[in-house]
Parts: structure tokens; sequence; C-alpha cells
């Protein structure tokens, strides 16, 4: 399933990805940021091995006080005894005695010589071994034909990402295993397909993309192209989408210390029990490293709330686009944080506001410092991160689900819940006000919200009957305009950065698609002065290209490869279809079609294999 999406902005990717390098520097840096991780997993592996042999031991020891069995099992036993003495003499007193292979002269017995020519009938298996040569390139091979330079060519080609290229950011899960996949949406072709993947620790429940270079390549340019992903770790990763195959971060938000942290910083001066801690003294090295293991270990077990980073999964995050180094989050720990990229080690701000966990965030785009948050204690809050003490609350009928700024009418927030319902909130009125409209969107929680950017007053809604809705706002006064039955539950829906009408939708069936809403009539009729996309205004005596409707992931087609010497086990043979022959008795048997004039040899995995919907070939011959 798809938990999350993102999209990225044209020409914010670099054109032609790199590929990471494992360097001396890049393995240190890995190891840093690791801290007590790897610590952790090591004392856990140790431990495991550990309780592991003790167990073998106890089971050693409860065989050997095992009595003997009566004179039935004895007899038994001095049979197998009888047999074993066959092959004794062979092997010699000692079990682990192998003179009868003759190892010793094992090299004698081939009489070959050096240069491995024939000698006696024998052939070395090295033969001429004397004039291999060795080569540092294939260019410095003469024999060799190949061309590594239209390979490489073909490959960046085939890596490179145009101007005109959305990326789309999946958070998918698979079999137990989650991911990252980054998806590349040609719009003009109406093509997409899935760029590259980065492997994630645990199941993702939320994405954000931002271009504050962070990592190996901060203070070395401007903007970037990364993704801060959140999981039911409490630490938030940030990965380069410009690097292919990454195996580590680039940056973790509220990553816990390493050892060389807590040897060279002094401990925190933090309260106890209401009154004001003593700043202790500094610890030399190694009784840091040897509490770093029980400290972080303890802080990994407690789900108490923490100032400086969370305790429980990350559940929502926001980048601030105009304070482009501020990120905040929202936690099951029922905390709302703010983080700094260049300080990522801990929050610089803790919000408790929330009394339970703490679903959505998101930033005001007039108003940079105002923060928006939804929880599932049923409340929308908004305040100024840096005055938190004014809180404005709404009170809700259900959990929230998402919350969205209108982006173009800035005083006006979008808030789902659980049971279904859609709700507007001017904020300049008030909590103690009424809503601006109560929309009965779906039947099942409204898991997916968004706002368009372009079109004033368009929003898109996904919910877990299935049902993918477009309305108008317009006037506050919510009305549908494109419903959709898309067939599967847990949606994601957002729209395009850069194209009006084109939305990418995802859910449980692990599929992203894109639904290109231009030639729609409903929307024609309710938006008549919409914005143009690019693909509507053309070239001057261009012909109108069509547009597809539905982009989806084009299906791999090519055939799994198979084992032709694997014989058929008896399960397989049973499930093969009866055939009759002229003169023969039915019979269940491997089959060999004549199919475009070659015969396949042909199991019940073949593509050929006959199923109800896939009729029968005109000539099958029996084996």
């Amino acid at each position: 399933m798809i938990s999350s999406l993102a999209w990225v902005r044209k020409g914010a990717a670099q054109e032609l990805p790199e590929r990471v390098r494992l360097t001396e520097e890049e393995f240190e840096r890995i190891s840093s940021q690791m801290g007590v991780q790897l610590q952790l997993a090591k004392e856990s592996l140790a431990d495991a091995q550990a309780a592991a042999g003790a167990a073998g031991a106890a089971d050693d020891a409860m065989a050997e006080a095992k009595p003997t069995a009566g004179s039935g099992d004895d007899g038994d036993n001095n049979q197998d005894e009888d047999e074993g003495e066959d092959i004794a003499p062979k092997m010699g007193k000692d079990k682990d005695d192998l003179s009868i292979y003759n190892l010793d002269g094992y090299d004698d017995e081939n009489n070959a010589d050096d240069d491995g020519l024939e000698t006696e009938g024998h052939v070395s298996l090295f033969s001429n071994i004397r004039g291999l040569a060795y080569h540092n390139s294939n260019k410095e091979d003469p024999y060799v034909q190949l061309d590594d330079e239209e390979d490489e060519k073909e490959e960046l080609d085939e890596m490179r990402i145009n101007p005109s290229d959305n990326l789309i950011l999946a958070s998918k899960t698979e079999d137990d295993i989650s991911h990252l996949e980054v998806y590349v949406y040609e719009e003009e072709e109406d093509n997409l397909y899935v760029h590259h993947d980065i492997l994630l620790p645990s199941f993702p429940l939320c994405v954000e993309w931002l271009d504050f270079p962070v990592g190996r390549k901060a203070g070395k340019s401007e903007t970037g192209n990364f993704v801060a992903v959140g999981t039911f770790e409490p630490q938030v990763e940030i990965w380069d989408l410009d690097t292919v195959d990454s195996m580590f971060p680039e940056c973790i938000l509220g990553a816990l210390p390493d050892a060389k942290t807590a040897a060279s910083e002094p401990e925190a001066d933090l309260p106890q029990g209401g009154k004001k801690g003593k700043k202790k003294k500094k610890k030399n090295g190694a009784a840091a490293a040897a509490s770093l293991s029980s400290s972080a270990a303890s802080l990994l077990a407690s789900r108490r709330p923490n100032p400086e980073r969370h305790v429980d999964a990350v559940m929502a995050i926001a980048w601030n686009k105009v304070q482009r180094n501020l990120v905040a989050t929202g936690s099951a720990d029922t905390t709302v944080k703010l983080w700094d990229l260049n300080r990522p080690a801990t929050a610089i701000a803790n919000y408790t506001h929330h009394t339970n966990k703490v679903q959505a965030v998101a930033w005001n785009r007039a108003e940079p410092a105002v923060l928006l948050t939804g929880g599932y204690d049923r409340r929308a809050c908004a305040f100024d991160s840096r005055a938190p003490g004014s809180i404005s609350a709404w009170t809700l009928t259900a959990d929230v689900e998402c919350i969205k700024w209108d982006p173009i009418h800035s005083e006006r927030f979008l808030v789902s819940t659980e049971d279904g319902i859609v709700k507007a909130f001017d904020v300049r009125k008030g909590a103690a006000k009424d809503t601006l409209f109560t929309l009965h969107a779906h039947d099942a929680a409204v898991s997916a919200l968004d706002i368009s950017s372009h079109i004033d007053g368009c929003i898109i809604t996904g919910s877990g009957d299935k049902m993918v809705k477009i309305w108008s706002i317009t006037d506050n006064k919510p009305s549908c305009i494109v419903s959709r039955d898309v067939g599967w539950q847990g949606l994601c829906c957002a729209f395009s950065p850069d194209s009006p009408y084109v939305v990418s939708i995802a859910g449980s069936k692990g599929n992203v698609v894109m639904w290109n809403l231009e030639e729609n009539a409903g929307m024609r009729r309710a938006f008549p002065g919409g914005p143009q996309s690019q693909t509507q205004a053309g070239q001057p005596g261009e012909e109108k290209r069509v547009r597809r409707e539905l982009t989806v992931l084009e299906p791999d087609n090519e055939p799994e490869e198979e084992d032709e010497d694997d014989e058929m086990d008896a399960d397989a043979m049973a499930m093969l279809p009866w055939t009759r022959m002229p003169g023969r008795r039915p019979t269940r048997h491997p089959f060999i079609l004549q199919a475009h004039g070659l015969a396949h040899d042909c199991s019940i995995q073949n593509e050929h294999a006959m199923s109800p919907q896939r009729p029968w070939p005109e000539t099958i011959l029996c084996l």
C-alpha cells in the first residue's frame, strides 16, 4: 500500500542524478550519524547469542542426563551400532580421520607440470597459466570489443530527468518491506515510471519535500532536492533525491547522540522533580561511552515526552517555504516540535497543547510564523510559533485526518475528520465563531484532502469508501463536480504544483495514478475562467494533442525465467487439465503447445498454460 504522496516541482531535480560512492569520508559520515544505534544493535545481537548459547547448553545437559531406554530399545540401538560397524573400519577409529582420501598425495596424482601442459593424458584446469594477462580496464585489453562508453551513455540517458518532468514521491509498503519510490511523470508524453527507490527503516506515515540543503550539501548551494520521511520510528530521516542508491540519509532530526558527542559535551542542566538541577561535571570518554547505551536504551523504551526529540512515531511533517530552515513535526507522543535544519540534533521548540496524537501540521503561506495543528483530541489549533502562549482552538466532531491552509485565501483553512466531514474555518473570527461551511463529503474517514493553488475554490477529497471527489467551494457553498470510484481504500490525493488540472492518487492497492481533468466537462462548467494548462495553450498553428485521462505505471510484461530442468512435482501434476486424444483414455500429463510454429514445453506457470479465460490451442500433442 501507499501511505503518503508528495510532488516535486518541475526543474527542482538535478538533470543527471549522482551515484553514491562509499569513500572513507562517506563511511565516517555514516558511522558518526548512526551514533548509538549501531551500539544498541550489537548489544542486542550479543544478548540474543548469549541466550541461544545458554539454551543450547541446557539442551545438551538434559540430553546427557536422559536415562537409557528399556531392553527393546537397546536391541534397536545395538542394531544401529552393527550397521555402523561396516563404515567404521573405513573411517578409522577417529571420526575425523580422512586418511582414506589420501589428501596428502592429491596434487601428485595428475603429474602436471608448472605450465599446465598435458602430461600422461591429463590437462591442467588452468592451461598455459603463465600467458594470462591482466588489464585495468576493457579499453586496454585488445581482445575485448565491448563499447563501454555506449553502455554508459545509454545508462545516463535512462537516468536523465528533464526540466519539464515532475517527480512524485510515494511511500510504499510491500510484504513488510517499506521503501520510498521516486516516480518521474512526463506530462507531455503522459508517461509515468519509477526512477529509483529508497529503503526505509519502518512503516512510513508521512513525506514532505524540501529544497533546503542539508548533510554533505549544506552550505554548498542555495537549493537542493530532499525529502523528509516520518515513520513509526521517533526520528525523521532526510534523504537526497539527487543521489541514487543511497545507503543512509543525509540528515536525521532527533538522532540519538553518539559516544563522541556524549564524551565531549557536558550533561545538560535539566530540572529534576520540579527543582533546578545542578550542573554535573564533564564525564570522560570511557564513562560517557559506558553510560551511553543505558541512557539511549531507556530513552527508546520510555514513551514519556522529551523536549529535545520525539519518543514515538512521527505522523506529520511540514516544511516552512519562507523560513526554509524550519520544519515542524507532529508525533504520537502528543507533542509538536520545531526543528532548525542547521542544527538537526535537537528540537529548538516544543509545543504540548494537544492531549492526544498529533495527526497533521501546516504552515501559513502569508504568515510564515503561524502554525496549524490537528490531533486525535478532536481539536484544530492555530498559534504563532514565536509566542505559543496564545492558542486558538476549534472543537471538532471526530479525530482529525487532514488539515490544510487555503493557498489563495490565507485566512481560511479546511479540516477533514474521521466521520467523513470537511469543515472550513476563518482564523480571523476566532474559535468561538461558527464554521464557514460543513460538508458531509464521504461515508468513511476523509483520509485525503488537498486545495488547488491554481484554481480558486477547487478541492479534492479521498476516503476509505473508495471514492475520490472534486469539489467547488466558491462563496463557501460546496458542490460536487466530479466523483470517481477508484476501487481501493486509504487514499492519498494531491494537486500538481505546476499543472492546474493534474491530480495524483494512490492508496491501498499500491499504484500511483495520474488523473487529468483538463477535458472534463464538469470542471469546465464549474470553473469557466480557470487557468489554461501548457498543453491547452500549445504553439500557434500546432494541432492539439489528445491527453489521457488516467496515466498509470506501465506493467512489466517480461516473462519470468524458469528452470527447464525442474521436474514437475505431484501437486503440479494434479493441477494439470484433463486432455483426451483420439483412441486414448483421458490422462493428466505435461503437454506441448504448438503455437506460431514453435513447440514449447509448458508447465502450469508458463504463459501458454490454459485457463478458463484463455482458449485451448489448436494442436495438443501428448508426450
